[in-house]
C-alpha cells in the first residue's frame, strides 16, 4: 500500500479518535484501540507488533510507574501525617482578616506542596481542606475551583513524577538544572498569572457569601475536625525532593522517599514500631488505590506511543511540508494554539497528541531537550484548566460548578501563561 494512503489513513483514524474523545469515550479503550488500528494499517509485521507495540512499550514504562507509586505516596504521607493539614491551617489564620490575601495565601501553598505530591488522591485530599479556605474568606466558587486547579499545574513544571511521564515520549531529554532552571520560571509565570487573576476579580470576594457558598458544598468550617499539630520544621517538606535533585542530583526514587521518612518521622508517626508499621502500610494501600486507574490508562498509552513511533517516518514529509525550521515560530505557534490541548487533544500528550509527541520526536526534526518544553507547555494548560483531567472533574462535582463558568474563566489566563511560557522554551532550548 502506497505510504501516503497509509498516512492519511492513520490521519483519519487519529481524527475519529479525537471525536471519540471529545464524545467521553474512555481513554484507555481508546488508546488500545488505537495501537492496534496503527499496527494494522502501517502494516506492523504481527511478530513485530506483538514485541514492539503490546510487550516492549509496557514493561519499559515500569520505572515511570515506580515514579508515580513513590510520588502518590508521598502526596498521600503529607496528608495523612497532618503536615498539608497543618500547612492549610496557618495559611487560614494568617489571612483571615484578609479575603485576598487568605486567597492568595492558599494558591502558594496549594503550588507549594504540588512541587513533589502527586496524583488526584493527593489532590483529592488536600482540596477539601483548602477549597473551603476559600470559600470561607468569600471567594466565589468558580473562581475559587479554577485559580486553585490552576495553582496545582503550575508546580507540575519541576514535578519529577509528571515529568518522567512526559519524558517517555522524549527519552534524549533530562530532569536536570538546565531544565529545572526553566522549569522554576514558567512555574512563577504561571502562579504569578494565577495571583493577578484573583487581583482582578478580587471584587467578585463577598465574605457575606461563605455559608451559603459552604452548604453548598457541605463543608461548614466550624464542623471541621481538630487539626493535627505539626513542628513547624515539618513545613518544609513537601519541597525536600526538590532540594535533593537539586543540590545533590538524587533520583526520584531515593528523594521521595527520604521525604516520606522525614515527614512520618517528624510528625510523631515514627514513635513505636508498631505504630509506624501501620501508617506505612495504610498509607501505602491508600496511594496505590488512587492511582490504579491512573497505571492502567498509562500501559494503554504507552502501546498506543510504540505504534506511533512505529508509523512516525510516515509522517516525516508531511512534518517537513507544513512545520516551520524556526525554533522561534513553532514556539509561538503552539503557544498561540495551546486550546488544541483541551479535550484531551492533538497537543496533549496524554492524549490525542501522544501521536503528535511520537511522530514528532521518531522524525528527528527537532531535538527531545527542546520538544519535551514544548509540548509540555499546552499540556500543563489542560492539566490545569481541561475538564476532562480526573481532578478538574473531581473539583467541578465536589464545588459544584457548571463547565462553562470553569474554562471561561481558566482558559484566557491559560492562553496567555501558554504564550509566554512557549517564548521561554525558545530562549531556554531554541
Amino acid at each position: 500500500m502506497n505510504s501516503t494512503i497509509i498516512a492519511i489513513l492513520l490521519l483519519v483514524t487519529f481524527a475519529l479518535f479525537i471525536g471519540y474523545i471529545l464524545k467521553g469515550g474512555n481513554l484507555m479503550i481508546g488508546f488500545f484501540v488505537m495501537a492496534i488500528l496503527w499496527a494494522i494499517i502501517g502494516m506492523v509485521p504481527f511478530s513485530t507488533a506483538i514485541q514492539k507495540i503490546f510487550a516492549e512499550p509496557a514493561t519499559n514504562y515500569g520505572p515511570t510507574i515506580i515514579y508515580i507509586v513513590f510520588g502518590s505516596w508521598f502526596g498521600r504521607v503529607l496528608v495523612d501525617s497532618g503536615i498539608a493539614p497543618a500547612i492549610s491551617e496557618t495559611t487560614n489564620k494568617v489571612g483571615r482578616k484578609k479575603p485576598l490575601l487568605a486567597a492568595v495565601l492558599v494558591l502558594i501553598v496549594t503550588a507549594f506542596i504540588f512541587v513533589s505530591a502527586y496524583g488526584v488522591g493527593s489532590v483529592i485530599a488536600i482540596g477539601v481542606i483548602l477549597l473551603p479556605i476559600m470559600l470561607s474568606v468569600g471567594v466565589p466558587r468558580d473562581i475559587a475551583l479554577v485559580a486553585f486547579s490552576m495553582a496545582i499545574g503550575a508546580p507540575m513544571y519541576i514535578n519529577v513524577v509528571l515529568y518522567n511521564q512526559i519524558k517517555v515520549f522524549f527519552s534524549k531529554a533530562a530532569y536536570n538544572a538546565s531544565y529545572l532552571h526553566f522549569g522554576i520560571i514558567a512555574m512563577a509565570v504561571q502562579l504569578l498569572a494565577v495571583i493577578l487573576f484573583l487581583f482582578i476579580v478580587r471584587k467578585k470576594i463577598n465574605p457575606s457569601q461563605a455559608a451559603e457558598n459552604l452548604n453548598t458544598i457541605g463543608a461548614g468550617m466550624g464542623d471541621d475536625k481538630e487539626v493535627k499539630s505539626v513542628p513547624k520544621i515539618a513545613f518544609v517538606i513537601p519541597i525536600v525532593p526538590v532540594l535533593m535533585n537539586m543540590l545533590f542530583h538524587w533520583d526520584a526514587v531515593p528523594a521521595l522517599t527520604l521525604a516520606t521518612l522525614l515527614g512520618a518521622l517528624l510528625t510523631g508517626n515514627m514513635k513505636n514500631y508498631k505504630h509506624f508499621v501501620n501508617f506505612m502500610n495504610e498509607t501505602v494501600k491508600h496511594a496505590i488505590a488512587d492511582i490504579a486507574g491512573l497505571v492502567m490508562f498509562l500501559m494503554s498509552l504507552a502501546m498506543f506511543t510504540g505504534a506511533a513511533s512505529l508509523n512516525a517516518a510516515r509522517f516525516k514529509p508531511i512534518f517537513e511540508a507544513i512545520l516551520p525550521s524556526s525554533h522561534l515560530i513553532l514556539a509561538i505557534a503552539l503557544g498561540v494554539l495551546a486550546p488544541l490541548a483541551l479535550f484531551r487533544g492533538p497537543l496533549h500528550v496524554w492524549g490525542a497528541g501522544a501521536a503528535t509527541a511520537a511522530v514528532l520526536s521518531g522524525t528527528g526534526l527537532f531535538s527531545d531537550v527542546f520538544l519535551l518544553p514544548l509540548l509540555y507547555v499546552p499540556t500543563l494548560m489542560a492539566v490545569s484548566v481541561d475538564i476532562t483531567q480526573s481532578w478538574n472533574v473531581w473539583g467541578l462535582d465536589y464545588m459544584k460548578v457548571q463547565s462553562k463558568d470553569f474554562l471561561k474563566y481558566g482558559v484566557p489566563v491559560m492562553w496567555i501563561v501558554s504564550i509566554i511560557n512557549e517564548f521561554l522554551v525558545f530562549k531556554f532550548f531554541g
